[in-house]
């Protein structure tokens, strides 16, 4: 039997449901969902960039997080209870500019963990960071 199709409205419903206001205040918007990926956009809001000018790491770190739970609601056609076992992001350059696009991907969805990747690409379309993941399905 076949999962139910998620749509990129379906996903962004979920958000303020699913995600810590703090996360909802990132203002994700969901571009493209198909099983076991989606594509947001977000902006670079002055409250996200510290003193160098460019967006702090802790917010595309949490961006690649939310961006996987989103992929994986995809994958498995709802939301299921998950937790993060490790995020691991390497920051190649700095975001700078109004918004940054984040696409994330299930590599491998198991009965209890899941890997995926997730890459964030600055305003200029060049990838600045690339995070890998893995999860708990609970």
């Amino acid at each position: 039997m076949s999962q139910p199709t998620i749509t990129a409205a379906d996903l962004q419903a979920q958000i303020p449901r699913i995600f810590a206001p703090w996360i909802v205040a990132l203002d994700l918007q969901v571009l493209r969902a198909a099983p076991g990926e989606v594509d947001l956009s977000m902006p670079v809001h002055a409250a996200l960039v510290h003193v160098g000018g460019v967006m702090c790491g802790q917010a595309a770190m949490a961006a690649a997080d939310t961006a996987m739970v989103l992929a994986m609601m995809a994958q498995l056609g709802e939301f299921r209870p998950m937790t993060t076992v490790q995020l691991n992001t390497s920051f190649l350059r700095p975001v700078g500019g109004p918004r940054c696009e984040v696409r994330a991907r299930v590599l491998r969805s198991g009965k209890s963990l899941a890997f995926g990747q997730i890459d964030i690409f600055g305003e200029d379309g060049r990838l600045a960071v690339q995070a890998t993941t893995t999860y708990a399905l609970l």
